[in-house]
């Protein structure tokens, strides 16, 4: 009987490279002899390293009767990376409405469709979601691949909790609709990942300070590649840092809402100053996001305050 690895000596443990090596390619040699049934295949892509694809996705791409993809120019080296010949063909948001009926058809054929991202695991920000839904309608297999994502990189590299998070995607271009799009993220009560575009890093960092107040964050850069950089602060520090870097591809994750206990004579302190200058519904939300509190429970006590205010006008003047 074979003896298990803590009775090897040290030296036995260690595996050499061509041991690995050798295991790998028959991992592989048996994935590629097994039949591949028809379906449709959503196969996870490096987002970066291109040795971070699976054996069985390599597998799966090697034997494909069509790899649909977001841009062919940007997946073919990928595939000739691993001497894949696969016939790519593009499925993006401008063409995916026509070639969805396509995708289905072929389907009905018995063929083995592999859709790709650009980058990570499909439908993460991508086109595809619809052909699923259609294809899983029509009772044709649909399989994952497990494999790299942007999303779970920076969450489990932010040093941020994982228990509970929301991928928010992008947030909008423009300020107005990005300060509103946090704002209906505030009181989410888990770790938010966004994705966002290098030239608009610095504002939206500014904005989610802005409006998430002074919550721990990370900034992801480049994951996977040589130059990958995760930095870590409040989301006031990261927005004061950000214009240090704006190259490169980009993953925001930002820690849920920090819990405070603000007592009623803090919020009335606060409700004191803001209301100098500002509507009750301005000051409750502002003050709701300073201090982590709920907006109702601010309106009412500014209500309160108010109303203790008019009582002592009155009576002062009986």
């Amino acid at each position: 009987m074979a003896p298990d690895d803590g009775d090897l000596q040290p030296s036995e443990q260690i595996a050499t490279p061509s041991t690995v090596a050798a295991r790998a390619v028959d991992a592989i040699t048996r994935e590629l002899g097994k039949p591949l049934a028809a379906g449709l295949y959503l196969v996870a892509t490096p987002i970066g390293n291109l040795a971070d694809i699976t054996i069985r996705a390599l597998a799966v791409l090697a034997r494909a009767d069509v790899v649909y993809c977001e841009d062919t120019r940007h997946s073919r080296p990928l595939l000739d990376h691993f001497g894949i010949r696969a016939r790519l063909k593009p499925y993006h948001d401008h063409n995916a409405e026509a070639e969805r009926s396509n995708i289905l058809a072929a389907l009905a054929r018995g063929e083995r469709i592999a859709l790709i991202s650009d980058a990570g695991t499909p439908l993460v920000s991508d086109p595809g979601f619809k052909l699923v839904r259609e294809a899983a309608g029509a009772g044709y297999a649909v399989i994952s691949l497990p494999g790299a994502s942007a999303v779970l990189t920076a969450l489990t590299s932010a040093g941020l909790p994982t228990d509970t998070f929301l991928f928010a995607g992008f947030l909008p271009p423009k300020q107005a609709a990005r300060h509103t799009r946090l704002q209906e993220l505030t009181a989410v009560p888990a770790t938010l990942v966004f994705f966002e575009a290098p030239q608009r890093v610095t504002e939206a960092l500014a904005d989610m300070a802005t409006v998430l107040g002074p919550r721990p964050a990370a900034v992801a850069r480049e994951l996977t590649k040589m130059h990958e950089d995760v930095r870590r602060g409040t989301l006031q520090e990261l927005a004061a840092d950000a214009t240090a870097v704006t190259k490169g591809e980009f993953v925001i994750v930002v820690g849920p809402p920090i819990e405070t206990t603000a007592s009623d004579d803090v919020i009335e302190a606060a409700l004191q100053d803001a209301l100098a200058t500002m509507s009750l519904k301005d000051a409750s939300k502002t003050i709701a996001l300073q201090l982590n509190v709920p907006k109702s429970r601010v309106y009412d006590l500014g209500l309160e305050l108010k109303s203790r205010a008019t009582s002592g006008e009155t009576s002062g003047t009986l």
